[in-house]
């Protein structure tokens, strides 16, 4: 006879039931995707899509002119008086940034007569002038690239090929240099190897290269159709980064300003999705049109889900658009994609959160503005320090750029930004109940809300502790991007001081949060306890931090002080492993004796907490290096 139960338990059985959960969750959301698109697409009228599109076509003719044309701000910014049969007036005339005027004009910076050059006695004539050099100069330039036998023209060619500190040769050997091969001086200044060091060697004239690169006739043309793209664009060569090859007047350090402004298409849609999801999250509290959602037998995340799917399937979309537009590959877009998740996670968090649609409108504006310095700043630095990989934008200029992005860089950049964005969302549905969604609760008992609806037991504070790694990582990359230009005497103090208020923040405020809801008893064992259960968690989670290593963070001295200190032993190591394990758990518990008596007292021992911090820090960084 068959035993109906053992049938009911076999692995076929609960593969099936795990299948059907599984299939109706994802029923679920489609609906209420479908229920949102629908919804959404009758609240736009056509006035709204009319502005919209010409809103688009408005930014995209200016992005386009600003890359055709260059970047011309300062446009006939300084007046000339100059004769226009002088030989210099053309010179003047294709500048962007000087105007000319006849002689006769009193109202000018600077006149260039026949014999003599008159400068006004003020700093805006001085700048005129060092703008008329530059101008002469670039119009001579120009002028010989119009000759016919370039090696006359440019005796001198040079090619720069810009290298890790690591990775430099020794001097005197040869590399492909793409012209027949560059010398690089072992201390990476790029001297050649020339005999008398002046960059040129003697001999028949042919124009070998102060970098070592030899040249003839057909070389040195070669050389300049490969420069002529980027003279030829005018004021959009500066947009686009200084050359690497040509004369040695026209070559100037490369940065990545055209790739960041592309880069930055990315973020600019972001801004407009968010402010419908914003709005359509908090229609559902404000109307308790949501309340027909949440008696329905479908969960919080199934809701949240479906309601956000419609938006990130939106956000991906445009996001490949413009990828495809701009140049970018399947690198841009996973690179970018978590940035969208970040963005949709932290406007449902402040819509959850906000009180009516002029604190949401308050939240969206601080979030965009605070994400998008977080993602664009960073990535100017692209070709400066490994700092700027904090940013996922700075994959996507090193894509544009046609550079190889490593998986380690790759989950460096987007790991944190990713993981900050599921917690968020989890937080954010744990207050997606009637309690939370229909009342006039102030921000700061919502959050506590929050954090409150992810504890059930005490080992819930361990993993909250360790689910706040991602964010304490990206403050703590923040902070030392922000930072890392200033004297590192002063800088390193303030790093170690950002680290350990933002640590101790992250292994309290659940501890507070559940004493202040009345989830565990307020007596000292319990304290104690919960102290040591979120110093294990932040420490666990902490370990993931090592990632940095791959990007080569630690180099930096701000990067040792605040993640990795170097020059240590196998028993140091050791010891370091262990200290920071026991530094975590008796400054969560100094915090959470003070979250058990109250707001104030948990206010004095976070400082006492953040002081203990601070001088271990101090110490390690101190002894250590």
């Amino acid at each position: 006879m068959r035993d109906d139960s053992t049938a009911a338990d076999s692995p076929s059985s609960r593969f099936e039931g795990l299948r059907t959960r599984v299939v109706a969750h994802l029923r679920a959301v489609a609906r209420i995707a479908r229920w949102e698109v629908s919804r959404s697409a009758g609240t736009v009228d056509r006035k709204t899509i009319a502005l919209g599109l010409v809103a688009a076509l408005v930014a995209a003719g200016i992005a386009a002119g600003a890359v055709g044309s260059g970047v011309a701000i300062d446009q006939n910014l300084y007046r000339v008086g100059i004769a226009s049969d002088s030989p210099y007036y053309d010179a003047v005339d294709q500048s962007s940034v000087l105007e000319p005027r006849p002689l006769s004009d009193p109202n000018v910076e600077l006149v260039v007569s026949e014999t003599h050059i008159s400068v006004a006695d003020t700093q805006t004539g001085r700048a005129a002038y060092q703008a008329y050099r530059e101008a002469v100069q670039s119009y001579n330039e120009r002028q010989m690239r119009l000759e016919a036998n370039q090696s006359a023209a440019f005796p001198v060619v040079v090619t720069l090929q810009y290298r890790e500190r690591g990775a430099l040769v020794p001097a005197g050997s040869r590399v492909d240099g793409g012209n027949g091969g560059s010398a690089v001086s072992g201390d990476g200044s790029g001297t050649a190897d020339g005999g008398d060091g002046s960059g040129a060697d003697a001999g028949d004239g042919t124009g070998s290269a102060g970098s070592g690169t030899g040249v003839d006739s057909s070389d040195a043309a070669a050389a300049d159709d490969t420069n002529i793209g980027a003279s030829s664009l005018g004021g959009a060569a500066g947009l686009f980064g200084g050359d690497a090859s040509g004369s040695p007047a026209s070559i100037s350090p490369p940065f990545p300003f055209a790739s960041l402004v592309l880069a930055f298409a990315f973020l600019v849609p972001m801004n407009f999705v968010i402010q419908a999801y914003g709005s359509s999250i908090l229609n559902e509290r404000v109307n308790r049109r949501g309340e027909l959602l949440l008696v329905a037998p479908i969960s919080p995340g199934d809701i949240v889900a479906g309601k956000t799917l419609p938006y990130l399937a939106g956000m991906v979309g445009i996001t490949v658009v413009i990828a495809a537009a701009i140049g970018g590959g399947p690198v841009s877009v996973a690179a970018v994609i978590p940035i969208g998740l970040l963005f949709l996670s932290s406007t449902f968090v402040g819509a959850m959160f906000a009180r009516s649609f002029k604190e949401l409108t308050f939240v969206t504006v601080t979030v965009s503005v605070f994400l998008t310095t977080y993602t664009f700043v960073p990535a100017i630095f692209t070709n400066v320090t490994p700092i700027a990989l904090i940013s996922p934008l700075t994959l996507v200029v090193r894509d544009l750029g046609g550079d190889a992005v490593s998986l380690g860089d790759f989950a460096f950049s987007v790991g944190p930004i990713l993981l900050a964005a599921i917690v968020l969302f989890l937080l954010g549905t744990g207050v997606y109940r009637e309690e939370d969604m229909f009342t006039q609760r102030s921000v700061p008992l919502k959050f506590l809300d929050a954090l409150d609806s992810r504890i059930s037991r005490p080992r819930s504070i361990a993993t909250l502790s360790a689910l706040s790694i991602p964010f304490v990582f990206i403050a703590e990359l923040l902070a030392i991007a922000v930072l890392f230009v200033l004297p590192v005497d002063v800088t390193v103090p303030l790093v170690l001081v950002a680290v350990a208020v933002v640590e101790e923040l992250a292994k309290s405020m659940h501890i507070y949060a559940a004493f202040e809801k009345a989830r565990f008893a307020r007596t000292i064992r319990v304290s104690l306890l919960l102290g040591a259960l979120s110093g294990l968690g932040f420490f666990l989670g902490e370990k993931f931090t090592a990632i940095v290593q791959l990007v080569g963070l630690p180099s930096l001295t701000l990067g040792q002080a605040a993640f990795a200190p170097s020059g240590i032993g196998l028993a140091t190591a050791a010891g370091l492993l262990v200290a920071p394990l026991v530094l975590h758990a008796v400054t969560a518990s100094v915090t959470a004796l003070g979250a058990r008596r109250g707001k104030s007292t948990y206010a004095l021992a976070l400082v006492g907490a953040i002081g203990i911090h601070v001088v271990y820090n101090m110490q390690v960084v101190t002894n250590l290096g």
